[in-house]
């Protein structure tokens, strides 16, 4: 007998809530460059460092509190995840050295959002909702944690000026706390027992399954792609423009534009993957990225052209990830989707890296941007072109597997 369902409202307004402080506290991380580098007198790659550590913690710890998820539920992995976010908060305003400051905000702070934002909620989001509803739920997750990106930078910013960035990064290390009363709306009925429910697969045959499945091999290569260019464009895109003699506020506003058309980008394409193939909406925005980073370059450069920009390629920023969870959900099921989720996440995070890293390397190296310009434009194109041979059908199994 299949437990009863958490209701569907319950199931948004608590993962939306939760997407929204993880998520949004992250984005305006780069508001404590400059103070903590001028007070600690730190070098800014030192603080780089750590944030890229942080993305490839996030990815690397994603998949197993993937697995975690889908065997013990999502409550648990949410309240050690608000856990550890707090401690990495608290981390990054105490931390006195480079290298404490790496592990609090680097491999805790990535641990801490690997277990309480995207693979996990949208775990249960798929366990808990119905096939025809999935996708356009996982946009409607998708647009808070874009709203929070929006929102959450000025209040941190008011907080720094308020406070003083320490004391702000207490405040907000307080603030994600918040986490742990709003995981208990996403208690799911199946794993209130001591015994998980029954799977038809172990974690080992349903990872080995996707390993050799083309269509999820593809998917991880898009991911990797939509990881280089949101890292390269939300981190390099602000020197560049400075490169190029505009102002601060012209960066400032540009970022404010992708979190804001973000929202409805994801929001519509979580509903049209209702509609439509999910893998034709995948190679739509990934041909579209290239097209747009192609004609922002080709394009006169000016505040005009930057909004614009930063309008079309924010309604292109997170827009992959709704249709890209539904169809692993789709293909594989339900039951291991948080960790098959963690893993094509692990792909984007390993994208990221390399965009934010191959940015600064290529720039100190040849003095400009133009080259990881090049290879984002490219990437988009090889991105459009392997999502369109997935295969969305759910996957057919012989015979069921022993657990």
């Amino acid at each position: 007998m299949n437990p009863p369902k958490l209701s569907m409202l319950q199931v948004l307004v608590c993962g939306a809530a939760i997407v929204t402080l993880s998520m949004g506290i992250r984005h305006g991380f780069g508001l404590w460059l400059l103070p903590i580098t001028q007070e600690r007198g730190w070098t800014r790659q030192s603080f780089a460092l750590a944030l890229a550590i942080q993305n490839l913690s996030w990815g690397f710890i994603g998949i197993f509190a993937g697995m975690l998820a889908d065997r013990f539920g999502a409550l648990r992995v949410l309240l050690g995840g608000a856990v550890l976010y707090g401690l990495g908060l608290a981390g990054m305003a105490l931390a006195p050295t480079p290298t404490l400051f790496a592990l609090t905000a680097g491999v805790l702070t990535g641990a801490a959002q690997a277990g309480t934002t995207y693979a996990v909620v949208y775990g249960v989001i798929g366990r808990q909702i119905a096939p025809e509803r999935r996708s356009w739920a996982m946009g409607m997750a998708a647009a808070a944690g874009s709203f929070g990106q929006f929102l959450m930078v000025p209040v941190e910013g008011w907080l720094i000026t308020s406070l003083g960035w320490q004391q702000a990064l207490l405040a907000l290390a307080a603030m994600v706390l918040l986490i742990a009363p709003l995981a208990l709306g996403l208690r799911e009925p199946g794993f209130r027992g001591a015994a998980p429910p029954r799977r038809e697969q172990t974690i080992v045959q349903a990872l080995g399954e996707a390993l050799r499945y083309p269509s999820f091999n593809l998917l991880m290569a898009g991911y990797f792609v939509c990881g280089f260019q949101v890292v390269f464009i939300g981190v390099h895109m602000p020197s560049y423009l400075r490169d190029h003699g505009l102002s601060p506020q012209v960066a400032s506003y540009a970022l404010a534009l992708i979190g804001l058309f973000n929202v409805f980008g994801t929001y519509v394409a979580g509903m049209l993957g209702q509609r439509l193939p999910k893998r034709q909406i995948l190679s739509f925005i990934y041909f579209a990225r290239a097209v747009a980073i192609s004609l922002f370059l080709l394009a006169p450069l000016s505040p005009a052209s930057v909004y614009l920009f930063s309008a079309v390629i924010g309604a292109l920023w997170l827009s992959t990830v709704p249709p890209t969870n539904a169809t692993i959900a789709q293909i594989f099921g339900v039951q291991h989707l948080s960790m098959l989720g963690g893993f094509v996440f692990f792909s984007h995070q390993i994208g990221s890296f390399m965009g934010v890293w191959l940015g600064g390397y290529l720039y100190d190296t040849t003095g400009s941007y133009d080259i990881v310009w090049y290879i984002a434009i490219a990437l988009g194109v090889f991105a459009g072109l392997v999502n369109l041979p997935v295969n969305e059908s759910p996957i057919r199994r012989s015979a069921p597997q022993p657990a």
